[in-house]
């Protein structure tokens, strides 16, 4: 199953005594990475890691959270009894030292530094469910998402493997010819360098048949058939694990059999078939490194 690494989600949920803004970014990555930002939400962040690593296996997922607590019972209010009572002390001092009353009123204590802290409470375990139950809906919107560009992807890939398999059946038809296009080039230098001398046709079908034989291209034929094969059968939708490592170490098997044919061939038409092939496997390069 082809699913790219790339894919974005952002919902929101309402619950009696919470509201959360989830927003799921997932990139490239040779690995599963994580990376989480928003409101502090203690060891709920690491329940949420294991969510998004038990469905993407790589990736880097960069999660945001906003949460809001509606409900009262989730704050507590710390007034700092000691700060409070020191500062009534001073204001005390103050009036009797310069012997005028002096007021000071609730507000404006309330609004002095770390006087009344407003702290949020710990998530209860039914916060916890609802946060774990709204992330996983978010990681379903990435997952859509995923599979939705690996489709698109597949379908590319699909595409890029029969040009390939059109271009190297061309070839296996062009070598044929090869052998008999290479006695002609040798006769032909043969007798540019030494026109005088009568050639010995049998000592020149023996350096022809080395030459077709060091030039052959039937190994490298057979190998592209086979990385070819091999490719089509991990964009089958029967496989369910990650492919992308795979495909991109054939990739680059498909390539380096692309090369040998293009620095063997005698046959100018062959080549101009490998440098087609490089091309589309290079193109297959690129792609395959979104594949999860």
């Amino acid at each position: 199953m082809i699913q790219s690494m790339t894919g974005f989600a952002e919902k929101s949920f309402v619950s009696r005594t919470l509201q959360v803004k989830i927003t799921i970014k997932s990139l490239n990555h040779r690995f599963f990475d994580w990376n989480y930002k928003g409101a502090p939400i203690g060891i709920t962040e690491n329940t949420l890691r294991v969510l998004s690593q038990k469905r993407f296996r790589r990736g880097r997922i960069e999660a945001f959270l906003e949460l809001n607590f509606p409900d009262p019972s989730s704050w507590d209010v710390v007034v700092n009894e000691g700060l409070l009572e020191k500062l009534v002390a001073a204001v005390e001092r103050v009036t009797v030292r310069f012997g005028r009353h002096a007021e000071v009123s609730l507000d404006n204590i309330l609004r002095i530094p770390q006087v009344v802290e407003l702290r949020r409470k710990d998530l209860s375990a039914k916060d916890q469910a609802f946060l774990e139950s709204c992330f996983e809906k978010t990681l379903d919107e990435v997952f859509k998402g995923r599979l939705r560009e690996g489709r698109d992807t597949e379908k590319q890939l699909r595409q890029h493997v029969l040009n390939i398999r059109r271009a190297v059946n061309r070839m296996e038809k062009l070598i044929r010819n090869q052998p008999s296009l290479i006695h002609k080039k040798l006769k032909a230098r043969l007798k540019g360098l030494n026109q005088e001398t009568a050639l010995s046709e049998e000592r020149l079908a023996e350096e022809s048949a080395y030459l077709a034989q060091r030039y052959d291209l039937a190994e490298e034929i057979v190998r592209l058939k086979s990385h070819l094969a091999a490719l089509k059968e991990l964009l089958s939708p029967k496989i369910k694990d990650p492919v992308g490592k795979n495909l991109d170490f054939i990739a680059q098997e498909l390539y380096r059999e692309a090369n040998t044919s293009n620095s063997k061939s005698q046959d100018i038409e062959i080549i101009k078939e490998s440098l087609f092939v490089k091309g589309e496997i290079e193109s297959i390069r690129q792609q395959v490194q979104n594949i999860e």
